[in-house]
């Protein structure tokens, strides 16, 4: 079986294929644990080798040379329309725009994950007032980095 890993975020996030098919995605967090989400669910590794073990066979590693250009964002974090007002909150460490010019309501730029009594959510650009309401977790710059903090949440 030849599997390859093409690279979508540098050294973050990678398209796994076997045979020129998508068969799972796979992404490592900053404490350099692997995470591979396929049709058999999602797995975690520690290291390359277990890795490598999983699919028994050598992976390829390839690079995708296209860059993400996000034209919105606030103080380095993506945001869901063109952001007004930009500020941020030291305190909280969040990243604040409103949608419009006169607008008093406060968006959080960045994707979150967000405990509801149904479980974690994952979302994009909420309300300042939810995340000061509910227990959250971000905010993230990528959607990668959301979804890997939302299956560890939801691991436990």
């Amino acid at each position: 079986m030849n599997i390859n890993a093409k690279e979508i975020l540098k050294n973050k996030f990678w398209i796994v294929e076997s045979e020129g098919e998508r068969v799972g995605t796979l992404s490592v967090s900053e404490d350099k644990q692997y995470m591979l989400s396929d049709t058999s669910g999602t797995r975690f590794f520690s290291n390359l080798k277990q890795l490598k073990n999983n699919f028994d066979s050598e992976i390829s590693w390839t690079t995708v040379k296209e860059e993400v250009v996000i034209d919105k964002e606030v103080h380095g974090f993506p945001a869901s329309c063109t952001p007004y007002n930009p500020m941020f909150d030291v305190k909280q460490k969040l990243a604040l725009f409103t949608k419009s010019p006169k607008s008093k309501s406060l968006y959080c730029a960045g994707y979150y994950i967000i405990r509801f009594d149904k479980g974690w959510v994952k979302s994009f650009c909420p309300k300042l007032i939810t995340v000061e309401r509910y227990e959250t977790k971000g905010p993230f710059k990528s959607e990668i980095e959301m979804r890997q903090a939302l299956s560890k949440a939801n691991a436990r």
